[in-house]
C-alpha cells in the first residue's frame, strides 16, 4: 500500500489583509513590484517553491502548496518580515494563516472579489494572474497550486457571468467621471490629483483617463508608492509634503489613502479655494475611513462625494448589491466544494491502485498454487484476502482498540450491493 499520500503538497495561505490587520502594518509590509521577484526567490530558498505573492492595497499574502502547510505559512511570514525589517511576531499577531480547504476557499473568494474592500471590484483577478505569471516566469514549481489557481479562475468567471456583482464598482468609477464632467466639462482641460494608492481611487483615476483626462498627478506619503502608482497610471507624481502648496492647481482631488486621518481638512481646502478665485473643486473621497474632513462639505465651491454617495447614485441600493454578493458567495461555495471533492478523489487514487495491485498479486499466487483448479484457487484467494483483516478485527475487538460499529459501517459502505459502477466490467484484465 502507498505510504506517501500525506507527503503530497497541501494548500496554505499566510499574510495580512484589510480584514485582519491595520493599514499601518500592512503598508510597512507592502512589497513593491520591483522587489517581488527577490521575495519570491527568498520564499523558494525557504523551501516554498510552489507559491505566489499577492501584494495589493488590500492585502500582502503568500499563497502556495507544501507538504507541511502550517510550517510553510510560518516560513512565509518570516520571509515577509525579513524583507520589511519587521519582527515576525508583529505580523503573526495580525496575520491570516490558513491551510487546506480554508486556504482554497479564501483564494476563491479573493479571485471572485468577495474579499476585497470594495466587493466586486474587477482588478483583483488581474492582480492574481499577474502574480501567477511572475512566479511561473521565475521558475517556481507548478503542481497543486497550479490546479488551485486554475479552479479559482473558473470560479471567478462563473461569478462574473452568472451575477451582476461586477457592475457596482465599475459604475461607481463611471459615476465619478460623469459628475466631474457635469461640473468641469470636457476632461481634456481638467487637472486631477490622486492622493494615496487605494484600488478604488486608482479605478476612478483610470476611468477618468479613459474619458479624456490628460493632466493627472499622484502623491503618497511613501515616495516609492507614489512612483509605482504613477507608473501604473502613466501619470506624474509629486512629493506628499507639497500637498498644501499645490492643492489649488487641481480641479479634481481623488482621496484614496485610507489611513484613518484627515489628509484634507477645512483650512487646507479654504486656502486652496482662495487661490483658485472661486473656481470649484470636485473632491472624491474613496477612502474607508474617509481622508476628507467632513467640515470641507460646508465650503462653498468644494463639492465632496464620499464612497457611499457614489454608491447610492450608481446602484438602486445596497440591498441590490448584497443580493448579488450572496448569489456570488453561493457559487464560490459550490465551486470550492467541487474542487475539494475532486482533490480528495484524486488523493484516493494511489490507495485504490495499491489495493488493486495487492489483490492481483494474491490472485496470481492462488492460480499458480491451484494448478488450474478454479474452486481451489477461489478458496485460496478468499482466505488470503480475508485473513489479515479478520485477524486484526478480532484483535481490535478483544483489546477495545476499535469502534466496531464504525468499522461495520465502513465495511457496509465499501462493499454494499449495487455500488456505483467504477468503469470496470467482468472479464476486464485489470480487474
Amino acid at each position: 500500500m502507498p505510504k506517501d499520500r500525506a507527503q503530497s503538497a497541501r494548500p496554505f495561505l499566510a499574510g495580512l489583509n484589510h480584514r485582519t490587520s491595520s493599514l499601518g502594518l500592512r503598508d510597512q509590509l507592502f512589497v513593491e513590484e520591483d522587489d517581488q521577484p527577490a521575495v519570491l526567490m527568498r520564499l523558494r530558498q525557504a523551501g516554498l517553491d510552489e507559491a505566489i505573492l499577492l501584494a495589493t492595497c488590500d492585502r500582502v499574502e503568500v499563497v502556495g502548496a507544501h507538504p507541511d502547510p502550517d510550517k510553510a505559512a510560518s516560513s512565509a511570514i518570516d520571509v515577509l518580515a525579513a524583507h520589511a525589517g519587521i519582527e515576525p511576531q508583529r505580523i503573526r499577531e495580525q496575520a491570516n494563516m490558513l491551510s487546506d480547504g480554508a486556504a482554497v476557499s479564501h483564494l476563491f473568494h479573493i479571485a471572485s472579489s468577495l474579499e476585497s474592500l470594495v466587493v466586486g471590484e474587477p482588478q483583483v483577478l488581474g492582480q492574481i494572474k499577474a502574480s501567477h505569471r511572475l512566479a511561473r516566469g521565475l521558475g517556481m514549481r507548478a503542481g497543486v497550486l497550479e490546479h488551485i489557481l486554475q479552479a479559482a479562475y473558473g470560479a471567478a468567471k462563473r461569478v462574473r457571468t452568472d451575477t451582476g456583482i461586477g457592475e457596482g464598482p465599475v459604475s461607481i468609477a463611471a459615476v465619478a467621471t460623469m459628475l466631474v464632467k457635469d461640473l468641469h466639462g470636457d476632461l481634456a482641460g481638467v487637472s486631477a490629483l490622486l492622493v494615496g494608492a487605494g484600488d478604488m481611487g486608482e479605478m476612478v483615476a483610470e476611468d477618468m483617463k479613459d474619458a479624456g483626462l490628460a493632466n493627472l498627478a499622484a502623491i503618497h506619503p511613501r515616495p516609492r508608492r507614489a512612483r509605482r502608482t504613477a507608473q501604473v497610471l502613466g501619470c506624474n507624481h509629486a512629493d506628499f509634503e507639497d500637498l498644501g502648496n499645490m492643492l489649488h492647481k487641481f480641479d479634481v482631488v481623488i482621496a484614496a489613502l485610507g489611513g484613518g486621518g484627515r489628509i484634507i481638512d477645512k483650512p487646507l481646502m479654504q486656502a486652496a479655494l482662495k487661490l483658485r478665485r472661486r473656481r470649484p473643486v470636485f473632491i472624491i473621497d474613496t477612502a474607508v475611513p474617509g481622508d476628507v474632513d467632513p467640515a470641507v462639505h460646508d465650503l462653498e465651491d468644494a463639492y465632496v462625494y464620499g464612497f457611499n454617495d457614489l454608491e447610492r447614485i450608481a446602484m438602486d441600493g445596497l440591498a441590490g448589491r448584497e443580493t448579488e454578493a450572496e448569489a456570488a458567495r453561493g457559487i464560490v461555495v459550490r465551486e470550492v466544494e467541487a474542487f475539494l471533492a475532486g482533490r480528495r478523489e484524486r488523493d484516493a487514487g494511489p490507495l485504490v491502485g495499491g489495493l488493486r495491485t495487492a489483490f492481483e498479486a494474491e490472485r496470481d499466487r492462488a492460480l499458480a498454487e491451484a494448478g488450474g483448479d478454479a474452486k481451489k484457487a477461489t478458496r485460496l484467494l478468499i482466505n488470503r484476502l480475508l485473513h489479515g483483516p479478520s485477524t486484526r478485527l478480532r484483535q481490535a475487538a478483544a483489546t477495545a482498540d476499535m469502534d466496531l460499529d464504525a468499522a461495520e459501517r465502513l465495511l457496509d459502505h465499501l462493499f454494499q450491493p449495487g455500488a456505483p459502477d467504477d468503469g470496470f466490467k467482468d472479464g476486464d484484465e485489470n480487474t
